[in-house]
């Protein structure tokens, strides 16, 4: 069976295990703290990031999200989360780039590093001015999810796919770490309910960092 080397708050760890949930793939998540730079999981991935995913069994190893999720869309055919025509999949992966980086490195990082790394690893107060930035970052981001949406079922078209995956997973840790404010977005908090309530979110919603409790609302279906 396939390994997965994650830890709860890792965006793209669940940007995967969505991916996972969504073609019905089992594996045993393996829980990996990327700062204890354990040499075992240097072996596998000298980088020291996560995730990685591995199948002793078969000999393989899968380093990196976007490598984890083309792999899968390429080996097993169900719920193609890169569908549609040629165009349709460029417009696909370009949200997923613009979710993985953009939001990642605007929010997501700054959450993480200010509400979870000081806090677990360096022992240090977080930075109020970083959090204030990372919070109207987010609010720019919600807009452009509306300015999507009006024109689309889902971000990258008519149907679900990785580019909604990589959004909610970036979304879903923001959120956990109280980075988003969904007053005014209501197309964006629509969708977002939407992939909240599907059963491949619903394992990663039932998890907690321990020492960082999420807001009261961060598991419920509705906001």
């Amino acid at each position: 069976m396939w390994q997965l080397y994650q830890f709860p708050l890792c965006p793209f760890s669940r940007k995967v295990r969505l991916l996972l949930g969504e073609k019905g793939i089992g594996y045993e998540p393996v829980r990996e703290l990327p700062w204890q730079r354990r040499d075992e999981f240097l072996d596998l991935n000298p980088t020291g990031q996560v995730p990685v995913m591995v199948d002793t069994e078969r000999g393989v190893t899968l380093i990196d999200s976007s490598v984890i999720c083309e792999f899968f869309e390429e080996t097993v055919s169900k719920n193609a989360m890169l569908n549609g025509t040629a165009t349709d999949r460029a417009e696909i992966r370009r949200l997923v780039l613009w979710f993985d980086n953009h939001f990642f490195g605007e929010i997501t990082a700054p959450l993480l590093q200010e509400r979870m790394l000081k806090r677990i690893v360096y022992k240090q107060s977080p930075d109020g001015q970083v959090l204030r930035s990372a919070m109207k970052a987010a609010v720019s981001h919600l807009d452009y999810i509306d300015y999507l949406l009006d024109h689309r079922t889902w971000l990258a078209g008519s149907t679900m796919s990785l580019a909604d995956l990589a959004a909610a997973a970036q979304i879903s840790i923001a959120d956990y770490l109280g980075g988003i404010d969904w007053k005014g977005h209501e197309e964006a908090k629509g969708w977002y309910l939407r992939m909240k309530s599907r059963p491949s979110f619903r394992p990663l919603l039932a998890e907690r960092m321990e020492g960082i409790p999420p807001p009261a609302d961060y598991d419920k279906l509705d906001l």
